[in-house]
């Protein structure tokens, strides 16, 4: 892969794709949407304003710190608050897919709300080769498909979508992202869904249930840190186990530490973490959320699952 050449090429057909109208960038700080929105920036200049939908199922501070690495660069992005929006859509669904579907109906409906609000006419976003194939072949709905699979965006929500990375894979798109002069902590950060912590819930997502996952996250990210795995997060099951706090028995919840190796996301492996940083993980969970009882480490590869738990 030529990397220059094909920014070169992506700068001139957002270019033309655009002409002299204006376009929104949605913003989540992973590296598919970042190289996205400063490939779009460099095309369009004042054109372009770029929104950053803070839905609540994000990582701890991530709305914030994603606007002041984007502000270093030149790159004012507007947070806007969707948090009700998104709750309400996924309130009473615990099947798996609805769950992404539902997430997938307020991401272009909130979105939707940005560009009739900026005037525009197209949304950018970060499509990669995973996203399209993924969702063509069922395995799982990524949130950022449509038109592939027969949904005119235009249509139903009042835009034109534009998709620069759609081509590419994740290792691709890091080559693009570096090229294009952005953070390593953005083109070498770990992947993260679409449906953000929405997706690491067995179950019903609630704010007080994603405000769990999300405190776990934290310190499995901060462990893991050293090993350098493609990709490491913590699950929230549904079901829940006996435990002693405070001497007493106490039903609590069950969580899943998740590290893989992978180069594309399209297959893994689990990361073979050392024992001394699987135990400190689950002291650290446990101690820091004493609703948590159980914490176990998964050993499946992709497939036969998938990276994500829905």
């Amino acid at each position: 892969m030529n990397v220059k050449k094909f920014v070169e090429t992506q700068l001139e057909e957002i270019k033309k794709t655009i002409g002299g109208g204006k376009a929104i960038s949605a913003l989540s700080g992973g590296v598919d949407s970042s190289a996205c929105t400063v490939l779009a920036h460099r095309a369009l200049g004042s054109q372009l304003k770029s929104v950053f939908i803070d839905h609540g199922l994000m990582r701890a501070g991530e709305p914030q710190e994603i606007a002041k690495i984007f502000a270093g660069l030149g790159i004012a992005v507007d947070i806007a608050d969707k948090k009700k929006e998104y709750f309400a859509a996924l309130k009473g669904k615990s099947d798996p897919e609805e769950k992404r579907k539902a997430f997938r109906y307020a991401f272009y409906s909130s979105f939707g709300k940005e560009v009739v609000k900026s005037k525009a006419r197209f949304l950018i976003q970060g499509t990669i080769a995973a996203d399209i194939i993924e969702t063509q072949k069922g395995v799982k709905t990524q949130h950022n498909i449509l038109e592939q699979i027969g949904i005119d965006p235009e249509e139903g929500f009042g835009f034109k979508v534009v998709e620069p990375l759609k081509e590419l894979f994740k290792h691709e798109v890091r080559l693009v992202a570096k090229e294009l002069g952005l953070p390593e902590s953005i083109w070498n950060r770990m992947p993260f869904p679409g449906p953000a912590l929405a997706t690491r819930i067995i179950g019903e997502v609630t704010p007080e249930r994603v405000a769990l996952v999300r405190a776990a996250t934290v310190i499995v990210e901060e462990e893991v840190t050293a090993h350098k795995p493609f990709q490491a997060f913590a699950v929230l099951l549904e079901d829940k186990g006996t435990g002693i706090v405070g001497g007493k028995r106490h039903f609590g919840n069950i969580v899943i530490v998740r590290s893989v190796e992978s180069k594309d996301a399209m297959t893994a492996e689990p990361s073979p973490l050392p024992w001394a940083t699987l135990m400190k993980i689950s002291k650290r969970i446990t101690a820091e959320l004493p609703e948590v009882t159980r914490v176990a480490y998964e050993l499946t590869s992709k497939p036969p699952a998938t990276i994500e738990y829905i």
